[in-house]
């Protein structure tokens, strides 16, 4: 006799553990992101890090998909952070934005190419670009000249407890461009070393054409009554980064002013297909009720159970074992009973239609029992 464990042999536990193994890896699929700066990418060059670092100091976070959250959020206490958008801010994006620091937020932009993120800049009114040409540092570095470390840090209340910043391939905020006649200038929380270059022509070393200097790698400036604040490098911000000294620090006092945390991926393509899916249900109140009504659906479906779905799954069973020896509890008959009286009935049958036969019986039964 075959052993069979929850009513399934040992071919049909594969076929199950396999179907389950499947699934899950699509969940898992659907459900992580494998892109830079990305929240839900847990790997080195991911950002799941924030929200957790929020958590550490009591700031609330969420995920902003679009820029219209920023009409409805209290500007007051909140800081948006920006991490290299892949997609330009239009009109309306930036108008967002720019009423939500002139009303008391703060925005955080981190980015090392200047072609996109300079507009954004621009549209909220600040003077601080990003330059765009990789910088390196010969002698203050962390294992490579073009892992930077600032140490030339301002004393301000966003660099508490911060010693220096350690980049990872990024580039220098140009603080001398005039953004306009009322503008002002940044005031730069975090220098390079006087070694510092910027490699224009990417060549690795630092040629007559490039010079030796302090270069800033972070500014804040006011706007309204918030401010923006520049990074110029996002990988400050990514899980491998952090551990490097003090990118964590400067990101928890960042945070640590702050009640709320907006992680702004409204013009980015990091989400992952299910996150995209649970967010879009929790802002619209028409999914909502789609979604809800469809569970209902369904629990009163399985509850009911027509003869359509019974007959369904008892298929679904046939097809499970194909040898016909599935048990029927409801009529206390094997089909291994019924496929050895058919085959005595009709012995010039071939096996597979005593399968088939037998099957079709186990049906029947089992739906006008239920239909009792």
């Amino acid at each position: 006799m075959s052993r069979r464990i929850f009513g399934l042999e040992y071919p049909q536990l594969l076929l199950v553990g396999f179907a389950l193994c499947v699934v899950g890896a699509l969940i898992v699929a659907v459900g992580t992101s494998s892109a830079s700066f990305g929240v839900y990418n847990a790997g080195w060059d991911g950002a799941s890090q924030l929200r957790e670092e929020a958590s550490a100091v009591g700031t609330d976070s969420e995920i902003v998909r679009n820029t219209t959250r920023y009409r409805t959020v209290p500007a007051e206490g909140t800081i948006a952070v920006v991490l290299s958008p892949d997609q330009l801010y239009g009109p309306g994006s930036t108008a967002d934005l720019g009423r939500f620091v002139e009303n008391g937020g703060t925005v955080l932009v981190a980015d090392e190419r200047g072609a996109g993120t300079n507009g954004l800049l621009a549209d909220l009114g600040v003077s601080a670009r990003l330059d765009g040409r990789p910088l390196r540092d010969e002698r203050h570095n962390y294992r490579s000249p073009a892992l930077v470390t600032a140490r030339n840090v301002t004393d301000h209340p966003l660099t508490r407890n911060v010693e220096q910043l350690t980049l990872n391939y990024g580039t220098a905020i140009d603080t001398e461009r005039a953004g306009g006649a009322d503008s002002t200038r940044p005031t730069i929380l975090v220098n390079t070393s006087s070694f510092a270059y910027l490699d224009t022509d990417e060549d690795g070393e630092i040629d007559d054409s490039e010079r030796l200097g302090q270069y800033p790698v972070a500014t804040t400036e006011p706007v309204g009554e918030g401010r923006v604040v520049v990074v110029s490098d996002p990988s400050v911000f990514i899980n491998a980064m952090l551990d490097r000294p003090d990118n964590r620090a400067f990101l928890r006092t960042s945070l640590s002013a702050h009640d709320r945390l907006l992680i702004d991926y409204s013009h980015t393509a990091r989400l992952p297909p299910l996150v995209l899916a649970v967010l879009a249900i929790q802002e619209s109140s028409t999914l909502q009720l789609l979604f809800g009504a469809g569970a209902l659906g369904t629990v009163g479906l399985w509850g009911y159970r027509p003869a359509w779905l019974r007959q369904s799954i008892v298929g679904l069973r046939g097809l499970l074992d194909r040898d016909g020896r599935n048990v029927t509890p409801e009529t206390g008959i094997e089909g291994t009973e019924i496929a050895a009286l058919l085959a005595d009935r009709h012995p010039d049958w071939e096996d597979d239609r005593v399968r088939r036969v037998t099957r079709g019986v186990m049906m029947h039964r089992h739906s006008d029992e239920n239909n009792d």
